[in-house]
């Protein structure tokens, strides 16, 4: 029988898939479109991530605790991922992103929420990321 967590992630999985493609669809209709073609392949990406965590959920061992907040950091972090990267795409923000925003530039609040964004995203990934790993190593407690 699946557990209800490993079946969500799956579900959340193909969802951010397919929001990632849906922002393909449109990403030449944003203000930076190189951003708007990373929004597509953070959603992309990002759905495949929770589709091949939702396969090894089962495997991770940790505290329910740990688990949950693994789960949630995981899940914002994907989520926030694509959602910081489309506003980027609408906004036209470039402070963060030189290379895809050549000369961009958004007024300063958003520029700002863009930034606390992706600072929020990076911090989320790399703690569910760790604590994945710990849940994975040789000899967790099942």
């Amino acid at each position: 029988m699946m557990s209800e967590s490993r079946r969500c992630l799956l579900w959340h999985g193909m969802f951010l898939f397919l929001l990632g493609l849906l922002t393909g669809l449109v990403e030449a209709h944003f203000s930076n479109i190189r951003m708007g073609l990373a929004a597509h392949l953070e959603g992309v990406m990002n759905g495949t991530f929770l589709l091949a965590l939702g396969a090894v959920w089962g495997e991770v061992r940790l505290t329910a605790r740990l688990k949950g907040a693994t789960y949630c950091a995981i899940l914002y972090g994907t989520y926030a991922n694509w959602a910081f990267t489309t506003l980027a795409a609408v906004f036209g923000t470039g402070a963060l992103s030189p290379v895809a925003a050549p000369g961009l530039q958004a007024v300063r609040w958003q520029e700002d929420l863009v930034q606390i964004g992706f600072t929020s995203v990076g911090l989320a990934i790399i703690a569910g990321t760790v604590l994945v790993l710990w849940g994975l190593r040789r000899g967790a407690a099942p």
